[in-house]
């Protein structure tokens, strides 16, 4: 065996013991220190090298922990066998590639880490006003210190307790919602929760799914992706078309009436106690998606569907991220009591995804009433935002933008068209709104602003127009007149 003699970088931000694991390791890798060879003694390498034992210690604990090599009671460390395939790699050019690449990523100062945090989305606009994170964070620092110990413990595969418990009340009290904690299921999205329910459903011999069209495309996916038959249904101004649902079929219909997305349509009561009416019929399941509900700027939010079923036909899904922010992923669907306990045994079979530390944090935030004045607050904010922007676009928009709905939520929809194109000439005009739209939509970008065609939520088969959606949640308020100016001045050149 070659004597181990690595040159040791005083000034380097890697730690002795890491310099020594990683120059054996590649004394292995590549030969230098034999299969089965003993490797020196402790206290023997620590005074060659003139180190401490202890740092010769974690250089060899980690080695020992990675399998380079193994310990013998009262005999030392002996280098490990290497498989035909670490042996191939060891003697190719990706090793030495591989520790160039890796090398490249050691020794990062924490200014160049700063650095590179502050560069992400650089280019994209934000509003810190929307949200109170020295709240947040002094509700986090509370779970740190004072429940530290509920953090070594994985969290419950259904959601935290005390979360599920808050949840319920403020259904209760915000959205007329009626539930207890154990019919409650929290999950890390939307998509993660109606992975759930399609299982659940599946469970029920319910392999038929309605959905809105146009609707919110990744729940179609998580149900195609499930196998279940899907059949697209349109929306209209009142929300769905209840006439085209499945007859006779036992299936489940996933809806959003009190803020359709992408539309913004907004079923009324009685069109829900009719859609009620077909579930019952059809032995059939509502999903309602209760999308920005709470953020309705015109009157009282609407109550949702949900607290009208008598006969527990809906399942009501919700989520945190646009009212508190959208990294957290926090999201939790209402089952029904019979649905609650298909999901006991289903759930044994799972983890929860969703981080404890925030649901515990949330908990707190909740408990102590910044949730709801948080709430409260965005409904001032993006109210003004709103009416901002729609002075905006009707100020700069002329004849070259329609508001066709600015009722609730984070975005307005509009129709995009020319007035110099010619209505005589369909095909022509047609081929005018996707150019216009696209040009709208990439001038939007290039300014930090999120705007997408309404056909990128729509069936490929079906036309939706020349319209889109622009999101204004995360225009600062003074900015929004100067931005939705230059917007529309860029697209319609």
């Amino acid at each position: 065996m070659k004597p181990i003699t690595p040159s040791f970088e005083k000034t380097s931000e890697n730690p002795l013991y890491l310099q020594l694991y990683q120059y054996i390791k590649a004394a292995i890798l590549q030969g230098d220190i034999g299969t089965t060879e003993k490797l020196p003694s402790l206290r023997r390498l620590s005074e060659e090298l003139h180190i401490s034992v202890t740092t010769v210690q974690q250089a060899y604990d980690q080695l020992l922990l990675e399998g380079y090599v193994t310990g013998k009671l009262g005999s030392g460390y002996y280098v490990s066998a290497l498989s035909p395939v670490e042996q191939t790699l060891a003697g190719s050019d990706f090793s030495a590639e591989a520790q160039k690449h890796i090398g490249a990523f050691e020794g990062v100062s924490q200014d160049s880490l700063d650095q590179e945090l502050l560069r992400e989305h650089a280019d994209a606009l934000y509003d810190l006003s929307c949200f109170d994170f020295n709240k947040w964070k002094k509700c986090s620092a509370k779970v740190l210190t004072d429940y530290a110990h509920l953090l070594t413990f994985e969290s419950d595969p259904q959601g935290e307790q005390s979360l599920r418990r808050e949840i319920a009340k403020y259904l209760y009290s915000a959205r007329g919602v009626s539930c207890y904690p154990n019919q409650i299921v929290i999950g890390a999205g939307t998509q993660q929760i109606t992975m759930h329910l399609g299982r659940i459903l599946q469970q029920l011999s319910i392999r038929h799914v309605a959905v809105e069209e146009p609707g919110y495309l990744p729940v179609k996916k998580i149900f195609a992706d499930l196998g279940m038959v899907m059949t697209p249904v349109k929306v209209g101004e009142d929300g769905i078309e209840i006439s085209r649902l499945p007859q006779n079929i036992r299936s489940a219909v996933y809806v959003s009436p009190s803020n359709q997305f992408p539309t913004g349509a907004v079923m009324p009561v009685g069109k829900r106690y009719e859609l009620l009416e077909w579930a019952q019929r059809n032995d059939s399941i509502i999903i309602e998606d209760d999308y920005d509900s709470e953020l309705r700027y015109f009157g009282r939010p609407i109550p949702a569907m949900q607290g009208l079923d008598t006969g527990e036909r809906v399942v009501y899904l919700g989520s945190f991220s646009s009212t508190l922010f959208p990294a957290i992923k926090i999201s939790y669907m209402v089952l029904t009591p019979s649905l609650a306990k298909a999901f006991e045994e289903l759930k044994k079979g799972y983890t929860q995804t969703c981080s404890k530390s925030e649901q515990l944090t949330l908990a707190l935030f909740m408990n102590n009433g910044y949730y709801n004045a948080g709430v409260r607050k965005l409904r001032r904010l993006y109210a003004q935002k709103l009416h901002a922007t729609i002075a905006a676009l009707s100020g700069y928009g002329g004849d070259f933008i329609k508001i066709r709905s600015a009722q609730s939520g984070l975005n307005v929809i509009l129709e995009i068209g020319s007035a110099e194109t010619s209505e005589g000439d369909a095909h022509t005009s047609g081929k005018s709104s996707v150019s216009q739209i696209k040009k709208f939509c990439e001038e939007a970008a290039a300014l930090g602003i999120t705007a997408v065609p309404v056909s990128a939520y729509a069936d490929k088969s079906e036309s939706s127009g020349n319209s889109l959606v622009l999101y204004f949640d995360q225009i600062p308020l003074a900015r929004i007149d100067s931005l939705i100016s230059e917007l529309i001045s860029r697209a319609k050149l």
